[in-house]
């Protein structure tokens, strides 16, 4: 079995165990942003220090994870519904080839917003939390999650894949992005 459907498989099936319910805060609520610098599909460096001041949707993903599949569309409508309310949106993908990331997401899906190569996983991994599934990676943990950072550069909102109650249309994250721009 490939390696990859094999870590999704056991992602899959550990996944209800420990996050039913799950979708928002877990530990890193209030938690600052990492800071990262990684560069584009372009071969532009993006920084976390190019967001500060605004709100950010990052939605860690890979090309053969279908959850980032399906949120795909809907993270583009985010970016189109929010653009002018100080919102960006931003994709990390985890250790795979530009030249692959550009042909099954960015032209695939078109979108208005960044993606960024995380080429070893360590910017994904630094959102993991610690007390969820140790015998992951940290990187893999992250995956087809959707992180929301305030104007202060702290983490409001964190999904993590919950493959029972899955989200898609990032309902949950989108409520708690009106909350707090109802707040400001």
């Amino acid at each position: 079995m490939n390696y990859k459907i094999s870590i999704l498989v056991l992602y899959l099936i550990s996944l209800p165990l420990w996050a039913q319910g799950q979708t928002e805060s877990m530990d890193s609520k209030g938690m600052e942003l990492p800071d990262f610098t990684l560069v584009d599909l372009e071969g532009n460096t993006i920084s976390s220090e190019d967001f500060k001041g605004g709100y950010l949707v990052i939605h860690i993903a890979t090309t053969w994870c279908p959850f980032c599949n399906a949120e795909a569309p809907y993270l583009e409508e985010l970016a189109q519904n929010y653009r002018n309310k100080n919102v960006k949106v931003l994709i990390i993908d985890v250790k795979e080839p530009a030249s692959l990331v550009k042909e099954k997401l960015q032209d695939r899906f078109n979108f208005s917003f960044p993606v960024i190569l995380d080429e070893d996983g360590t910017v994904a991994a630094s959102f993991a939390p610690e007390d969820v599934l140790p015998d992951l990676a940290r990187d893999e943990v992250m995956l087809a999650s959707n992180i929301l950072v305030d104007l202060e550069g702290n983490i409001q909102y964190m999904s993590l894949l919950d493959s029972k109650n899955f989200d898609a249309k990032l309902l949950g994250l989108k409520a708690k992005l009106d909350e707090l721009l109802s707040e400001n």
